[in-house]
Formats: structure tokens, C-alpha cells, sequence
């Protein structure tokens, strides 16, 4: 299984990358409930997640009024569900890129199935987006064409596997399955000025822990991005090689409490990572990622950053109440 998912992602490290739809972040390694449902409850124990992320740092314009920097705010919270042998997960995120502003709560099930040294979980999702859109600068403002302070909001649906072993994971997950239509009005009409397509999102990811010493543990680790525009029976919904993205990048720690990580994006940026945990058993941490955007900055910007804290409880254990057992039952 490990060999068929790395191999998989290899050959996918080979493809141009897309623009994103949705966020991104740096952290990945930390975040598989953003990235995947059945991520929920899959360690055993109930994590929380808060992520900052300022994307292309005062990527400005001429005219002075709002930038294009993507601004992100993310929380996160992971509660295996030991009765059931599954997970409760919930994802939270603002987005603003941009007049364009973006609000998406996700409520995750996972069912965990044991396999192998490790478990396997199946994951479902049911996601509310409220999209909206401010005032642009038109040309013309009577262009009907163009939405002014227009909203709309959509229900959809994901679905995800995850398989987490001592030393090994790898996730598949897909999200807008039912590629919801927004469409947003302008002022003074009463028909739609825009539309705007949620297209279904993939997640390809993978890591594994490399014990270099008795202190200090390696991780390599890879991420695929896809959108996958179009229905599900047309043949270019998935050959457009404009469509994928990957991340490449490699983590150190030392006794669970400290890291430092590199990472590559595809024809977009290299980044550094650093973090420290602390508490007992070190359950709370507190990360920090550097994005040089070291490819075509003449339309992003010099730099992108993320701050990452979070807290992990101990693992969780079922309550059962022992079997009396007594001789006067034994014949």
C-alpha cells in the first residue's frame, strides 16, 4: 500500500500547478482535518487546531484600495469517538482574497476500521460556505455585469480515506461533490451579474516517520493539490495538467517538542518551518512558516506567513467494567 501511494505521488510531483480555489497551507503536515474527514478521531486522541496564514504579504495595487493578499483564519478540532470506533471532526475557516470574502464551517463523521499495524478511516462531510462580495472599482458602474455587496450561501458534501499506522499515513479525500452554483447580483438589477462554481477539491497526501536516533524522529512528507473543473463524465475533468500542484517537504523533531521543516511548492514558493512544543507531554504547540515565493513574483509577492497553535490531549481510553468472576459459577 506504501509503495503504490509514494509511487503515485512521485509521478505527480511532475505536473504544472494550478491556482488555488481554496486556502492553503504550509502546515499540511499538521492539518489533516482541513484536508481530509475521515482524519477525524484517526490518532486517538482530541486535537485542536488554530491557523493564521497572510498569504503574498501587501500584494498592493495602483490604486491604493484593498489588496489581493489572501488572509486566512482557520480552526480545527479532532474527538475520537471510542464507543463507535470513530471520530467527530469540525473545520472552521474565513477567507478573504481581495473584495471577495469567504466563510466555510465543515462537520466531519469517520468510522475506523483496524488494518494491518494500523487503522483505516472512512470519512464523510457536510460543508455550509457563505460567499461575499464587496464594491470593485468599475469602469463603468452601471455595468450590470458587475456584483456590488452580493452574497450568496450553498450546502455541499466530502468524502475522504485516511490510514494512520505507527510510522506510516496517507490520506484521499474529495470535497464539493455537489459543485454548488453562487450566484451574486448587482445593484439596481434584479438579475445575476456573476456566478461563481465550487469545483470539487482533491487531496492526495502522504508522510512517514523516520526514527534517526532515539531523540530525533525524520519526516518526509507530500501533498497533492487537484481542482477538478467540469462533470464527472467529461474526459478533461482530469487530464488538464494545469490542474494539479504538489508540496514536497521534509520535518525534524527532537523528543516530540521541538521541529524544523522545509518545504517546496511547485512553481511557487520554499518555505521554512519551526516549532516548539511544551506542557505536559508537550501537548501544546506553537509553529511559524516562512513562504519566499521564489517563483513568478511579479504577480504574488516577495513573501507569504503562518502561525499554527495547537493542543493535543492525552489518547483517549474506553471505560469498561471488569468481569467478576467467581467460583460458585464454574462448574
Amino acid at each position: 500500500m506504501k509503495g503504490i501511494v509514494l509511487a503515485t505521488l512521485l509521478v505527480a510531483a511532475a505536473v504544472p500547478a494550478l491556482a488555488q480555489q481554496q486556502p492553503q497551507f504550509t502546515h499540511y503536515g499538521f492539518n489533516g482535518m482541513y484536508l481530509n474527514p475521515a482524519y477525524a478521531g484517526i490518532k486517538g486522541q482530541t486535537e485542536v487546531n488554530i491557523i493564521g496564514r497572510y498569504q503574498y504579504l501587501n500584494l498592493g495595487n495602483s490604486l491604493g484600495d484593498d489588496n489581493g493578499s489572501p488572509r486566512t483564519g482557520m480552526a480545527s478540532i479532532s474527538v475520537p469517538i471510542l464507543p463507535l470506533s470513530g471520530g467527530l471532526g469540525l473545520v472552521v475557516y474565513y477567507d478573504q482574497a481581495g473584495v471577495t470574502k469567504m466563510t466555510n464551517a465543515a462537520l466531519s463523521y469517520s468510522q475506523h476500521i483496524k488494518l494491518g499495524r494500523g487503522r483505516l478511516g472512512i470519512g464523510v462531510q457536510g460543508t455550509y460556505t457563505y460567499i461575499g462580495k464587496g464594491t470593485y472599482r468599475a469602469i463603468d458602474p452601471t455595468d450590470a455585469s458587475i456584483p456590488a455587496n452580493a452574497s450568496d450561501r450553498k450546502f455541499d458534501a466530502g468524502a475522504g480515506l485516511w490510514y494512520e499506522a505507527p510510522k506510516f499515513y496517507a490520506g484521499l479525500s474529495v470535497n464539493n461533490l455537489l459543485r454548488s452554483e453562487y450566484a451574486f447580483k448587482s445593484n439596481g438589477t434584479t438579475g445575476v451579474a456573476s456566478q461563481y462554481l465550487g469545483e470539487n477539491h482533491a487531496y492526495l497526501t502522504t508522510g512517514y516517520n523516520i526514527e534517526a536516533s532515539s531523540s530525533v524522529t525524520i519526516t518526509p512528507m507530500v501533498l497533492l493539490k487537484a481542482v477538478l473543473p467540469g462533470r464527472y463524465d467529461t474526459k478533461s475533468k482530469y487530464d488538464n495538467q494545469h490542474n494539479y500542484s504538489v508540496d514536497a517537504g521534509v520535518r525534524a523533531t527532537l523528543n516530540d517538542q521541538f521541529w524544523a521543516g522545509l518545504n517546496y511548492r511547485y512553481d511557487e514558493s520554499v518555505s521554512g518551518l519551526l516549532g516548539y512544543g511544551f506542557g505536559p507531554d508537550n501537548r501544546y504547540r506553537i509553529g511559524y512558516a516562512f513562504d519566499f515565493i521564489a517563483f513568478n513574483q511579479a504577480a504574488r509577492a516577495f513573501s507569504s506567513h503562518e502561525i499554527m497553535l495547537s493542543l493535543r490531549l492525552p489518547k483517549a481510553v474506553l471505560l469498561t467494567r471488569p468481569a467478576i468472576r467467581t467460583p460458585r459459577y464454574s462448574f
